[in-house]
Parts: structure tokens; sequence; C-alpha cells
């Protein structure tokens, strides 16, 4: 099938351990339309190095799904709970394993970043980030997900869309797991297993 060359797939996640959003768009000139949203549930996985197996095996399921040609991804706040700052940097770079596995360019944007984007304030709720993502999109209220954390991902594809155009953009970019690490070095562990190794030793449901 011909492709138009104008034509580009943005896929939006939001991570989380517990769920994790994934949005993505169909980009064609300068309209955005809504392909698919959903969630990665993770609650019902208990153990840790599962759970990142699961994320790894999930996002390249939807990668080879929906070939998209980049990756908007949230970066993790900084919190005051270490540890759970740990875990969702974990989750994350999964995540973004999973697309530079695939050669997928990597895009990631601040919370506070894709907010403004979408609704002009840095501070704004999930649902007001949701309310305007199905307004711009025209989306009915039947497309609308349980879970919040699959609009929060479709704000950071629809924030890389808005700053496509743009000739500056302070997204941090990866081109691979190396420039990845180099760049994150506080979230990733010397004592966390390699994704592969999770992937082989653990058999994913």
């Amino acid at each position: 099938m011909a492709v138009n060359k104008a034509e580009k797939i943005i896929l939006g996640i939001d991570p989380g351990t517990n769920v994790m959003g994934y949005g993505v768009l169909r980009v064609n000139g300068n309209k955005a339309k809504m392909e698919a949203m959903g969630v990665i549930d993770l609650r019902k996985m208990h153990d840790t190095y599962l759970r990142l197996g699961h994320i790894f095996e999930r996002v390249t399921g939807i990668i080879e799904s929906y070939l998209p040609d980049e990756l908007a991804i949230e970066a993790p706040f900084f919190g005051k709970n270490v540890q759970s700052m740990l875990k969702l940097g974990r989750a994350q770079g999964v995540a973004i394993a999973a697309a530079i596995r695939r050669d997928v360019p990597i895009h990631e944007y601040a919370p506070l970043k894709i907010k403004m984007a979408i609704t002009g304030q840095g501070q704004a709720s999930k649902e007001q980030v949701a309310g305007m993502l199905q307004r711009v999109l025209h989306l009915e209220e039947e497309d609308m997900p349980r879970f919040m954390d699959a609009t929060d991902a479709l704000a950071a594809a629809y924030c890389h869309f808005l700053q496509m155009g743009r000739p500056e953009t302070d997204a941090r970019h990866y081109s691979s797991w190396k420039d990845f690490v180099v760049k994150n070095k506080q979230v990733v562990s010397k004592t966390s297993k390699p994704v592969a190794s999770v992937v082989r030793s653990h058999k994913i449901p």
C-alpha cells in the first residue's frame, strides 16, 4: 500500500508501574487524527521483572501493529519518593528500549511541557487535558478511555505533533540505548537485569 510522504504515525507513551498508557496519532500534513489509545495494565503482576518484561513485550507489539515513525514519551517527574522514581524510570527505560530495538526515534517531554502544549496551563489536571484532546481531535464520548493514562499518552503524542513544525524544541532525543544510558545515569541501576534477560527468564502471560 502506498503511503503518503506527508503522513506520519506518532506513538505516545505515559510511563507507569501499575498502568502504562499509550496513544497513536496519524498525522497528515497539519492535521492529526487519533488512531488508537489504551493502557497496559500491570496491577495483577507483582514481580518487578515480570512487569518490566511485560512492558517490553506489549510496547514491542504496539510498535509492530502501528509502525510508528516516532515515539513521544513523558519524562518521569522528580518527586520525594526515590523508590517510586526509580521504578518509574525503569518502566520508562524499558519502553524506550523497545522503541530503540525497532529503530523508532524517541522524543521525551516533561509533564509540564505537555500540559502547556495541550491546555496552555502547566498545572492543568488530567481531566482538563483529556477534555481539550477530546475537543481538538473531535473524539466521541465513547472514544474516551476509562483510564486517563491513555489520554496522557495521547497528549504526549499530540504535544510532539505541535512541536514538529517548529525549528527548535527542548525535547530530549535518544538515538541508541547507549545514548539513553549516558543521559539518564540516575535512573539506570547497575544491579538491574538487562531487558533481554528479563524477557528470556520470565514467561510473559
